[in-house]
């Protein structure tokens, strides 16, 4: 039996830094670029030679990055030791893998205890495959002679080998990075690897029959998830990229980090079993609310090429410029604060202006997909038309404003949250026939830049942590 579990990639579209502490709140929506892992037994029965039942193998393979490898497994410690290439190894995976197997030692008794070890003991195999969404083909598609268009993108091969960012900065020859569009994969990789070794592992039911929607089993592929994507980043981070990668789109106020202080014990000597167990049970505080873009609207999101902007060290630059100027930051937070719950206001008003009267809703949206803003005012005859305008125009204002903020909490820090290039970019968007807003999410930089536009509907797969279990042919 194998398990293929997939997981969401996101876009955090207000909260960008407020995010970090609770409790601000921020806006993550869940894109229909998936992060896929396939777990299947390494081996079809117990092998003789099983180090005396003490280890077992693991093989990760990332066709995209034609990388493999091979690690040992203590049943004893649950240890994962790299015995390939140290260039293939993959962090996220080696930190899922072992939490997983202490969170499954916590929650069975005896007799299944017993099944995990035996099922342990044939190894396991885990692939990784991200949609190519999550990266930059830019060089592939300049290649081929195409133009840079989603249609060229659209006409690469599903999963198609990655290329690196390998050029000199400063004079000096970089580490190849992999070119990444800025969606959370290492989040949506973490959350489907875990995802798919509770299920296979049987520690959870996530299949589709279950109906495990808003069920108890998701809650544990979330805490295992953040807790595997936070140690391997080597912080504590907001989480909402694990947590959109499990639920889907949502209002999300962050957990306390604290909640995360007994994984450090696993440092110093503490089993793993009993860290996990006490992670399971702590005070798990985050928020999370339902929400969605109103009906008839799409994201789009953009990408800068091989480019790109360490989100770490732009934290790290609003962090310091809050401890030099705290009265000048706290009321840019107040006032950006604001101005994203403007923005939420307007959504949930258009959302149930939508509800109330689908057929002014969509006569509105409709014309004014076809026209610029200044001529929507124009396109409201009825009282329930006026109101959806008035919600729209309401929306784009309070972007605007997102936008005026995050550039200046970026000019007084030092680092380019919406850099110039993107500003162009973005007003040039927002200039555009049936563009609502346009922004840059999340941290900001040059990773990425999001429009949402109206009454253009793209097809996409579901938003939420998706498995499916089927058997893999010999």
């Amino acid at each position: 039996m194998a398990v293929v579990a997939s997981a969401p990639g996101k876009v955090l579209m207000t909260g960008g830094y407020l995010i970090l502490e609770r409790p601000n709140a921020g806006v993550v929506l869940s894109t229909n670029a998936r992060f896929y892992a396939v777990v299947k037994p390494l081996y079809d029965e117990i092998k003789h030679d099983s180090w005396a039942w003490v280890w077992t193998d693991v093989k990760l393979t990332s066709p995209q990055l034609s990388r493999e490898s091979m690690y040992k497994l203590s049943l004893k410690n649950l240890m994962l030791q790299c015995v390939s290439s140290s260039e293939s190894r993959n962090p996220f995976v080696e930190q899922a893998v072992p939490y997983v197997i202490a969170a499954a030692l916590a929650l069975f008794d005896k007799d299944k205890t017993d099944a995990l070890n035996k099922l342990l003991l044939q190894g396991l195999d885990i692939t990784i495959l991200g949609c190519n969404d999550f990266y930059s083909y830019r060089n592939q598609i300049e290649a081929r002679g195409l133009p840079l268009t989603p249609e060229s993108l659209a006409a690469l091969p599903p999963f198609t080998s990655i290329t690196f960012n390998a050029e000199e900065q400063n004079g000096q020859n970089c580490k190849p990075e992999v070119a990444k569009t800025g969606l959370g994969s290492s989040a949506a990789m973490t959350t489907a690897v875990v995802a798919a070794l509770l299920h296979y592992l049987g520690v959870v039911d996530l299949s589709p029959l279950s109906k495990f929607e808003g069920s108890a089993d998701l809650d544990v592929v979330h805490i295992i998830a953040q807790t595997a994507h936070c140690i391997a980043q080597g912080k504590v981070g907001s989480g909402f990229d694990v947590s959109s990668a499990v639920y889907g789109s949502h209002r999300y106020v962050r957990f306390s980090p604290d909640v995360l202080s007994s994984a450090q014990d696993a440092a110093k000597g503490t089993p793993l079993q009993e860290v996990m167990a006490a992670i399971l049970k702590g005070k798990w505080d985050h928020e999370r609310t339902k929400f969605s873009l109103p009906p008839l609207m799409n994201l789009l999101l953009g990408e800068p090429g091989t480019g790109g902007s360490s989100t770490p060290s732009m934290v790290g630059a609003v962090k310091r410029w809050q401890k030099s100027d705290p009265a000048k930051a706290q009321e840019t937070w107040r006032k950006l604060s604001e101005a994203n719950s403007k923005l939420e206001i307007q959504f949930n008003i258009l959302s149930k202006l939508a509800e109330e009267n689908c057929n002014a809703y969509k006569c509105v949206i409709d014309k004014c997909s076809e026209q610029k803003s200044e001529k929507w005012i124009e396109q409201s005859i009825e009282p329930s038309q006026e109101a959806v305008v008035k919600a729209l125009l309401g929306a784009r204002s309070a972007m605007v404003e997102i936008r005026n903020l995050m550039h200046q909490m970026g000019e007084a820090a030092g680092v380019p949250i919406e850099p110039e290039s993107q500003t162009r970019l973005l007003d040039a968007t927002m200039d555009m026939e049936g563009v609502l807003l346009a922004g840059v999410p999340g941290a900001g930089g040059f990773r990425c830049s999001l429009c949402c536009n109206l009454g253009r509907l793209l097809a996409t797969t579901s938003p939420k942590l998706g498995v499916l279990s089927m058997f893999w042919p010999c």
